[in-house]
């Protein structure tokens, strides 16, 4: 009984955090881009609800000094009774009962909208044990962070009363705990950032110096890491030797596609093989050279993510799309994960990708012009605003390469922002038309890039963009400002057809659910989120036309192509 009548009071005394509470977990449980894990759903709900929590404390202190400075002073409160009156006890369990009947409807709420985002991308609907799941990862995130929290508040009462034993006056005591209760804090945020980016920066490290399940050293003399080559096996890097180790050989392509076909040239430098970017792009140009890749009809110039992994999607397609006359030069940047390498060094991606390009560049340029590969520059995600950082923009672009692929571009990538920003009157932004089409267009869907019509010239540049890719969307404007986006319902074309309606643009929610988004943007089908497995090979046989291949050829290639495993996501 003692226990049930202590919480109705606790719940009587801290309604308005409670209310700050549920108002917070009701915003993270808000509709958003791509559906996330029912765990991981729930671990965000109870975060949200905790931090909601304790915000009620601040207002409560703030309505405390709006009452002192602009009403009449209240008299301080009296010691509770031992035994709280029956009407706290009431007031408690009607406000108990209250919170558990709102849980429960807004979670049938919640369901019906994670369910429709889910159906959008193609994804099974969750049902009640997954909801289940999500409402204990809540409670016991909640729990969690209300332990740290008490923690830091018995700090804080701790401090207050040894302060106030030596003589300080009641006031300066409780401002004393209050500061003792914020370093606390200050120095618990510290240590788990730096632990955690000491723990990632250890844990991808060693990842690098393991080699993934079916990646084995190649043999043939046009692979980076084999027997012939001066880039050694182990110094690739884990992703480099994914990538060397990897693809289709020429039995393979001529297997799928009917007709001859030549060993595809992979050329890669990792972190470790060159004390500096243009020693490692230096490299990589020799290693061309050693393999044959000027002598290719398409010589393609690609810029990894942060970890260093290249789609094998992209780099199959079109590989196979050419008979395997085709080389790919790369080179590892970093080992951290994509957002590290974002966070911290922002000019990294685009430093290495501009020594790699203007390497091979001057080396292609003093070819005879009858002679040159075609070359082709791509990136995906960070490697995508990596690669476009290296030309001046658009007409450099389109001046010094043969075609140009870019993959889910974050939204600070140039040329792509200004591109969108001036695309043509009436065309959406997740799929504008800028100047007809005639130089560069979007995809989201095989066969996008040819619903255009009217001439598309040469070189051509294409991005492949979805209207669900977190990635593209997260830009900081977000945070005050409704995005285009999010203008309107689907059907009126506000919006994306994947996009649900019941997404709406709150100030500063809308790009936390970008953020986390973001970490679940890959766990999606094809054709959604930051998933373009799907769109590859058109994407290439559209941008590097003259590849000669057959619509049954096509279908084949596209057949091959959607059945890789990936191995790993882009922002790990």
């Amino acid at each position: 009984m003692r226990l049930l009548q202590g919480g109705a009071v606790y719940l009587r005394d801290n309604w308005i955090n409670l209310l700050c509470a549920l108002a917070l977990a009701s915003l993270a449980l808000t509709p958003s881009l791509v559906p996330r894990p029912t765990v991981f759903q729930g671990f965000l709900a109870g975060l949200w609800l905790m931090v909601g929590f304790q915000l009620g404390f601040a207002l409560r202190s703030l309505g405390r000094v709006a009452a002192r400075r602009f009403g009449p002073v209240a008299p301080r409160r009296q010691p509770r009774a031992t035994v709280p009156p029956r009407s706290a006890v009431r007031l408690g369990l009607m406000v108990g009962a209250g919170v558990v009947a709102y849980a429960v409807g807004y979670g049938a709420l919640v369901m019906s909208w994670q369910n429709e985002v889910r159906a959008l991308v193609e994804m099974e609907p969750i049902d009640g044990p997954g909801y289940l799941t999500a409402f204990l990862s809540m409670l016991a995130t909640g729990a969690l962070c209300f332990g740290i929290f008490r923690g830091i508040s018995g700090v804080r009462a701790l401090v207050s009363r040894v302060v106030a034993r030596r003589g300080a006056s009641p006031r300066a005591a409780r401002w004393v705990g209050r500061g003792a209760g914020l370093a606390v804090t200050v120095v618990l945020v510290a240590i788990l950032v730096g632990a955690g980016l000491v723990a990632v920066g250890q844990i991808y490290e060693g990842r690098d110096a393991q080699t993934l399940a079916g990646s084995g050293q190649p043999t043939v003399a046009t692979r980076s890491g084999s027997p012939q080559s001066a880039l050694e096996w182990d110094g690739l890097g884990r992703q480099g030797r994914a990538f060397a180790g990897g693809g289709p050989s020429a039995a393979n392509i001529g297997a799928v596609t009917g007709t001859a076909a030549v060993e595809p040239v992979r050329v890669y430098a990792g972190l470790s093989q060159g004390a500096n970017v243009v020693e490692r792009a230096d490299l990589v140009v020799e290693e061309l050279e050693r393999a044959g890749g000027f002598d290719r009809e398409v010589l393609l110039v690609a810029t990894p993510t942060g970890s260093g992994w290249l789609e094998p999607q992209a780099i199959a397609s079109l590989e196979y799309l050419f008979g395997g006359d085709t080389a790919t030069a790369s080179m590892q940047y970093s080992f951290q994960p994509s957002w590290v390498s974002f966070l911290f060094d922002p000019e990294l991606a685009a430093d290495s990708s501009r020594a790699l390009f203007d390497a091979v560049y001057e080396r292609w340029e003093g070819l005879p012009e009858d002679t040159r590969p075609r070359l082709a520059v791509y990136g995906l995600s960070l490697g995508a605003q990596g690669m476009q950082g290296s030309f001046a923009g658009l007409a450099d672009l389109l001046f010094r390469t043969d075609a140009a692929l870019f993959t889910g571009p974050p939204a600070n990538s140039q040329p792509w922002r200004t591109l969108q920003e001036n695309r043509d009157a009436g065309s959406p932004v997740w799929q504008p038309t800028y100047q007809q089409g005639r130089d560069v267009r979007w995809q989201s869907k095989p066969g996008d890039f040819g619903q255009l019509g009217g001439e598309w010239r040469q070189p051509r540049l294409g991005y492949l963009q979805h209207a669900t890719d977190p990635i593209t969307w997260l830009d900081p404007a977000v945070m005050i400002q409704r995005p285009e986006w999010l203008a309107g319902p689907a059907a009126t074309g506000g919006r994306g057809v994947d996009v649900s309606d019941s997404m709406r643009w709150i100030p500063g929610v809308t790009f936390l659910h970008l953020v986390t988004d973001m970490l679940v943007s890959e766990a999606v089908p094809p054709s959604h989120g930051h998933n373009f497995g799907d769109v590859a090979v058109d994407g290439w046989a559209q941008v590097l036309p003259g590849h000669g291949r057959s619509s049954e050829q096509l279908a084949a290639i596209q057949s091959v192509i959607e059945r890789i495993d990936t191995h790993d996501p882009i922002w790990e």
